[in-house]
């Protein structure tokens, strides 16, 4: 039976001084808790050294040169060539991610469930690995076409997986009332439901911006040149590191313009609610007529982005069955690579913490600061941060150099984003009037937030623990640069076999690591079912 239409809002009452705020409140005018602002200082800071290495690079020689390096017609290029690749793959990823979410959460799809967890597993291939796959099984795609393609189906779970949250998130009564006005489903769509998934929606391309522009291993196999390609080379052909750091600074101005214009559309709203919001599921829209194309739909991009690189690596696994396979290395690489990972993530998830609480509970140019700060690494290149943390520890911790720990330091200074975005977006979820409650009952603010803010956001955070320890493991460049002498991880020995144009060789290292990557991804998509 269709419920009612919900009756007109009253008028609003204020709000008497003293009392709690409201769901989706942002304290405004209070500071955060300065052990909070210390604590995420550090991670800032810890951002930041790469961006101190690129400075000293850049202009040991004075602003004028650097100018010149930065000021020619083959930057203007790779300007335009890296941003057109980004703006292609982040709408592709937009328009993947957001009509997935909407098939699987909102409609009677069948095998809505099935499907969710299907369109997750791309996390698990690298992009180096889905350029290989293509390039395979179809060389013509090499440029433009064949990095786009294999970026595309590599990110939009980016997307899917924030604006499936916030589709489950969100109120359906709106949609109802909707409806029962007499708007049909798609007006509802793009009416209702879409403003709604504007932040997830920004937050998702933002990620999927950023991932592009520090993609190193696609757009080399693809052979297109963008900005990480040519500062890998500059670093190569040459001693002097001054013009592939000039190039590298122009990177960290274009993240910083993202995350500008990404906060600018995410808005100023909240989206927390005191309560569940209805006592019942959306009721899903029947997709009807449309319902074998919404099967289609799913089942070609999971073919393109799953099903083709696990049969291309299964292709060259038979083709290279006769080859010596030295299972005990494979083992032990595999172990390494879990090892590193898993402390990577471990030690992103700890910095990201206070900066995500920060930028979900408080606004003001410190609160900003924090949070855009904790982005400037992950658009560098891997290759960028892991000579910028040599440079620091030859010349300051030399202890440090060719030791685990520096390679766990790049991890947390590359994927620190994607922690903070996840935690950014449960605490937002956790609603602030919980913790004036707990305030009001006598408690600090930072024991608010370890007994009821960090409680509530865990599932979430937990999430994006798992999003990080799935990048941790599939980083290319500053994993070859910093690993420990005679460590291996997988991606490297996947490089090296693939470099060396061994690719029966290469295949069992590449299926170890989409195997292994696909474990937190599966339980990444139930959870978000």
């Amino acid at each position: 039976m269709r419920s009612s239409p919900p009756a007109a809002p009253a008028a609003p009452v204020p709000r008497p001084a003293g009392a709690p705020a409201p769901a989706g409140y942002r304290r405004t005018g209070n500071r955060p808790p300065w052990p909070l602002m210390a604590l995420a200082g550090v991670a800032s800071v810890f951002a930041l050294l790469p961006l101190g290495y690129l400075a000293v690079r850049a202009l040991e020689r004075g602003p004028g040169y650097a100018w010149e390096l930065v000021a020619t017609e083959r930057t203007a290029s790779l300007l335009g060539r890296s941003l057109g690749l980004t703006a292609v793959v982040v709408a592709a990823c937009l328009v993947l991610g957001v009509s997935l979410a909407w098939l699987t959460v909102r409609t009677d799809l069948p095998g809505a469930r099935f499907w969710s967890v299907l369109v997750t597993l791309p996390l698990a291939v690298p992009s180096y690995v889905a350029a290989f796959t293509w390039l395979s099984a179809a060389p013509g795609l090499a440029g433009f076409t064949g990095a786009a393609l294999a970026l595309t189906l590599v990110s939009f779970p980016y997307v899917y997986l924030p604006v499936t949250a916030a589709l489950r998130a969100t109120d359906p009564a709106q949609e109802e009332a909707s409806r029962s006005l007499g708007l049909g489903p798609v007006r509802t769509f793009l009416r209702v439901t879409l403003p709604q998934l504007r932040p997830a929606a920004a937050g998702g391309g933002l990620l999927v911006a950023l991932y592009v522009l520090s993609d190193f291993g696609a757009v080399s196999l693809m052979r297109y040149d963008t900005f990480t390609r040519a500062i890998h080379t500059s670093y190569r052909a040459s001693f002097d590191r001054t013009p592939a750091a000039a190039l590298s600074v122009v990177l960290v101005v274009m993240t910083v313009l993202l995350v500008a214009a990404e906060a600018r559309t995410r808005g100023r709203a909240g989206h927390a609610r005191t309560g569940t919001g209805t006592a019942r599921p959306a009721l899903p829209a029947a997709l009807g007529r449309w319902r074998a194309p919404a099967l289609a739909w799913c089942g070609v991009v999971t073919a393109l982005a799953v099903v083709l690189p696990l049969g291309t690596l299964g292709y060259w696994l038979a083709a290279g069955s006769s080859a010596t396979w030295d299972p005990a290395r494979l083992a032990q690489t595999a172990w390494a690579t879990l090892g590193v990972a898993a402390a990577g993530a471990a030690l992103t998830t700890v910095l990201a913490l206070p900066v995500g609480v920060i930028a979900a509970r408080h606004r003001g140019r410190a609160a900003r600061l924090l949070e855009q700060t904790a982005y400037a690494g992950h658009a560098l290149p891997g290759i960028t941060v892991a000579l910028a943390l040599v440079f620091l520890a030859v010349r300051y911790a030399h202890p440090l150099y060719q030791e685990l720990p520096l390679l766990v330091a790049a991890y947390a200074v590359l994927f620190l984003p994607v922690a903070v975005a996840a935690t950014r977006a449960a605490v937002l979820q956790a609603p602030p009037v919980l913790e004036d409650v707990a305030r009001s009952l006598g408690r600090s603010p930072l024991r608010a937030l370890r007994e009821v803010t960090v409680p509530l956001a865990a599932p979430g955070v937990a999430a994006g623990a798992a999003l990080t320890f799935v990048v941790c493991m599939k980083e290319l460049p500053a994993t070859l640069l910093l690993r420990p002498t005679g460590m291996d991880t997988l991606a490297t020995r996947l490089w090296t076999e693939t470099g060396a144009g061994a690719f029966a060789a290469a295949a069992p290292y590449a299926a170890a690591l989409i195997l292994l990557a696909a474990v937190p991804s599966y339980l990444l998509g139930r959870h978000r079912t």
